[in-house]
C-alpha cells in the first residue's frame, strides 16, 4: 500500500529534524558574576535565598522574590553587544533591565559592602561556565550617593578601574588585577562582562567602602576579608537618612553554590528561545571568523572547566542522539510492517 507506506515513511523522518532542532537548541552555558568585591547578587544568595539576613537582602527578596537568588550568576542581556547604556535604564543598572532581579536595584545605603583601598586591586569573578570575552569595571563618582537609583552617570566611565581580555580562569574564578582611585565612603562597582563568542553580556553591581580596616581581597569561595555577614542594621527594613555602618559582604562557599543549583533557572531561562530578546548562542559567523569561538574539550583549543558541570551540553547532545536513533528505528520497523502486509 503505497500510500499507508508514504504516511509511515514521513512521519517517521518527521521526528530526526525534532532530535536535529533538540540538538542546535541546546542552551548557552556562559553565567557568572563578580565574586571578589561580592556582588549584592552574591551576598544575598550567600545569606540564604530563604531567608536572608541583612536588611538591604531581605528587601530585595520583597521586591524580586527569592528566585532571584538562586538564579545568582544569570543577570545579562542577551543582544547587548557593546549596546550597554543603550539597553539598560537609569535605576535598572544591577538587575540590567531585568524584572526578576529589580530587587538589586534598590537604591539603600545599607547593602552588605566588601573593605577596599585605593591602589592595586585583584578582582575575582565567579563563572559557572567558561567564555573568551572582555571584563570592564567602573567606579561610581566622587559624591556617589547609594540613596539615590544608580545610573549610568554615577560612573566613572570614561576611567574603567580594571580591563582584561581573556584573563586566566582557575578555581571557578577569572582573576585580573586593576587600580583603585582615591575615594572616601561607600561607593559601587559595576562588572561588565561581553562575550566575543555571542553578543551577550553579563553584568554585576558589587558595594564597598573606602577606608575600611581591611584592604580588599577574598579568598575564592570564601568570606570576605572584611568578615562576614551580620544581621542588618540598626535602621530595620528601610534605609536611613544616617544609617548605621552596612554589615560586610561574604561571597558564597562552593557548598552553598552546589546546595542551590537544583533550584536555578538559568541553565534554560534567559537562554536561547526563552531568552529576553535574542538567543545567546554564538554568533552564526563562519568559524574561520571566530578565532576566539571555544571548543569542545580534546579539540585543538579549549578553554579550563571553571566550576559548574560542564557534562551538560555533552548530556544534551546525547539526548538529542538517542531521539535521532529513536527516530531511525521507528522507520526501520514501519518499513517492515508494510512490506509483511503487502
Amino acid at each position: 500500500m503505497p500510500a499507508r507506506r508514504t504516511a509511515a515513511t514521513a512521519a517517521a523522518l518527521g521526528l530526526a529534524p525534532l532530535a536535529l532542532t533538540a540538538l542546535a537548541a541546546a542552551p548557552a552555558a556562559a553565567h557568572g558574576t563578580m565574586g571578589d568585591p561580592v556582588s549584592r547578587v552574591s551576598q544575598c544568595y550567600a545569606e540564604g535565598p530563604e531567608r536572608p539576613k541583612s536588611a538591604a537582602c531581605k528587601a530585595a527578596v520583597a521586591a524580586g522574590g527569592t528566585q532571584a537568588l538562586y538564579d545568582w550568576n544569570g543577570i545579562r542581556v542577551g543582544d547587548a553587544a557593546g549596546r550597554h547604556r543603550q539597553l539598560i535604564p537609569d535605576g535598572r543598572l544591577c538587575s540590567a533591565n531585568n524584572e526578576e532581579f529589580r530587587g538589586l536595584d534598590l537604591a539603600r545605603a545599607d547593602w552588605p559592602a566588601t573593605g577596599v583601598h585605593s591602589g592595586a586591586y585583584t578582582f575575582r569573578y565567579r563563572v559557572t561556565a567558561p567564555h573568551k570575552g572582555t571584563f570592564t569595571v567602573y567606579l561610581t563618582q566622587p559624591g556617589y550617593d547609594p540613596a539615590r537609583p544608580l545610573g549610568w552617570d554615577d560612573l566613572d566611565l570614561g576611567h574603567p578601574v580594571a580591563r582584561a581580555t581573556d584573563p586566566v580562569a582557575s578555581g571557578g574564578f577569572y582573576t585580573f588585577t586593576g587600580t583603585l582611585p582615591e575615594r572616601t565612603g561607600r561607593q559601587l562597582l559595576y562588572a561588565v562582562w561581553q562575550r566575543s563568542d555571542s553578543p551577550e553580556a553579563f553584568y554585576s553591581c558589587s558595594d564597598v567602602t573606602f577606608g575600611a580596616a581591611a584592604s580588599g581581597g577574598t579568598a575564592p569561595g570564601g568570606p570576605a576579608s572584611t568578615g562576614t555577614a551580620s544581621g542588618g542594621t540598626a535602621s530595620g527594613d528601610t534605609a536611613s537618612s544616617a544609617p548605621a555602618p552596612a554589615p560586610s559582604a561574604s561571597a558564597p562557599s562552593d557548598e552553598q553554590i552546589a546546595a542551590g543549583a537544583g533550584k536555578s533557572t538559568v541553565g534554560h531561562h534567559g537562554h536561547g528561545n526563552a531568552g529576553p530578546r535574542t538567543p545567546a548562542e554564538p554568533t552564526a559567523e563562519p568559524k574561520a571568523a571566530r578565532p576566539n569561538q571555544p571548543q569542545a574539550e580534546g579539540a585543538g583549543e579549549h578553554l579550563a572547566e571553571t566550576g559548574g558541570d560542564g557534562s551538560t551540553p555533552y548530556a544534551a547532545v546525547g539526548g538529542a542522539a538517542a531521539l535521532a536513533l529513536g527516530s531511525a528505528a521507528l522507520f526501520v520497523s514501519v518499513r517492515r510492517r508494510a512490506t509483511v502486509r503487502e
